[in-house]
């Protein structure tokens, strides 16, 4: 059937006849394909046929309509309806149809994203976005475009468990550096609302040391949160980069980021007073970084440092004791540290209220629970199946005609080590 590229009706029509067999969407694809420039310049009259079409039977041609029709700017009286009307799209929308125009519905849950960030709250895009990364997504190990907008929302409107849910999948496919960046950062930033310190510093960490050609304020930020994270849960922090962090980061990143570090060379003094001077003098530089909360934490976890290294030499000890050795204020004090550091699970100790002693006792896991073997087992097949992935990528590259040009290029014409030893002396 042929379109008339002047009539909203015939097009109306070609989308509710061509909505059934995925040969038909096929077909209409290419005949919305043809018409886009239609669709965007009568984009208002396009919008006022969306109620003659059914979003869960007519997905792609109502993509096509409802990505032109947020393509321009949008009025203040209509970002709501228009809220409304994506929101109504993700949710009801066919998986089969929306995939084959990706880049539309990554469009449209990005002006979503954009409109709730204006109009608020956070929240109202929190579910919808999910939805849709669910929705386009490939498989669980793609990270998509539209991931560091979840997570975003997520953060603003402290939906850290929500957020997390996506963080607990391997990703292994990246089409966007940037995406890559704010996904960690973000993720990252998510994990320390949820005190998963191990978690957030790995991805913090993947931040650091992913490959860049030029520095990025992400990664300068995500430096700044790896050096603090490190010192609140591993008590310590290396300055020394892993050898395949870029060479850009490592001549940059601590450059920029020069009272953090100053800060983990005054904790690992060892010095309470110190540490709460340096932090009283820097306190503006970290407020206006957004992280004074951490720092704190970075100056409470001090303490909590303080009395793990005394478990590593005592049995019992007073309270007064701990508060004396720790560089604690008072006894009540030093109780409240300890309290929370067995909660946590850090150590493993008893307080007698009476006399004021603490008890420390060896970690009582036998490994031999039901629980902790599940644990186990699953840490096992993880390793084994990112085993077969790193397998798989890396017989990939072998056979990838770009990466072995470039190698190829970076090689020395020669490699007298390929060859075997020849004799310096010949006997005729």
């Amino acid at each position: 059937m042929n379109l008339n590229a002047n009539s909203v009706d015939s097009l109306v029509a070609e989308i509710q006849g061509f909505s059934g067999s995925s040969q038909d969407v096929n077909h209409l694809n290419n005949l919305l394909k043809q018409s886009e420039d239609v669709i965007r310049s009568q984009a208002a009259t396009f919008a006022s046929c969306l109620t003659q079409l059914d979003p869960s039977i007519h997905s792609l041609g109502y993509l096509y309509i409802l990505e032109a029709c947020t393509a321009g700017p949008i009025p203040e009286a209509q970002a709501n309806e228009l809220v409304l009307s994506v929101v109504r799209f993700i949710d009801v929308c066919s998986v089969a149809q929306i995939r084959l125009v990706p880049d539309k519905f990554i469009s449209i849950c990005k002006r979503l994203h954009e409109q709730v960030m204006i109009l608020g709250p956070p929240m109202r895009a929190v579910a919808p976005l999910l939805t849709a990364i669910r929705k386009i997504q490939p498989s669980s190990e793609h990270l998509t475009p539209l991931h560091p907008d979840f997570l975003q929302v997520c953060l603003l409107s402290k939906c850290y468990k929500t957020g997390y849910s996506i963080l607990e999948d391997d990703v292994y496919e990246v089409d966007q550096p940037r995406d890559f960046f704010l996904y960690c950062y973000y993720g990252g930033m998510i994990c320390i609302g949820q005190k998963r310190f191990a978690k957030a510093l790995e991805l913090f960490h993947n931040v650091v040391t992913a490959p860049m050609s030029s520095m990025n304020a992400i990664a300068v930020e995500a430096y700044k949160k790896y050096i603090l994270v490190s010192l609140i849960h591993l008590r310590q922090f290396s300055a020394t980069f892993p050898k395949y962090t870029s060479s850009v980061a490592q001549r940059n990143l601590k450059n920029f980021s020069q009272p953090y570090i100053e800060l983990a060379n005054s904790y690992s003094t060892g010095n309470i007073s110190e540490l709460e001077a340096f932090v009283v003098a820097n306190q503006e530089k970290f407020e206006n970084g957004n992280n004074l909360g951490l720092v704190k934490q970075v100056v409470s976890s001090m303490y909590k440092r303080n009395i793990q290294r005394l478990t590593q030499t005592y049995l019992t000890l007073s309270l007064q004791d701990i508060a004396n050795t720790a560089q604690i204020s008072t006894a009540k004090e030093a109780e409240m540290h300890v309290l929370e550091m067995i909660e946590d699970g850090e150590i493993y100790a008893t307080i007698n209220q009476k006399d004021g002693m603490v008890r420390f006792l060896e970690d009582p896991e036998e490994y031999k629970t039901c629980e902790m073997i599940e644990h186990i087992d699953s840490s096992i097949s993880r390793i084994m199946k990112l085993s077969k992935k790193l397998t798989t990528m890396d017989e990939s590259m072998a056979c990838d005609p770009l990466y072995l040009s470039k190698v190829g290029r970076e090689r020395q014409r020669f490699d007298f080590d390929d060859f075997d030893g020849v004799p310096q002396k010949f006997n005729l």
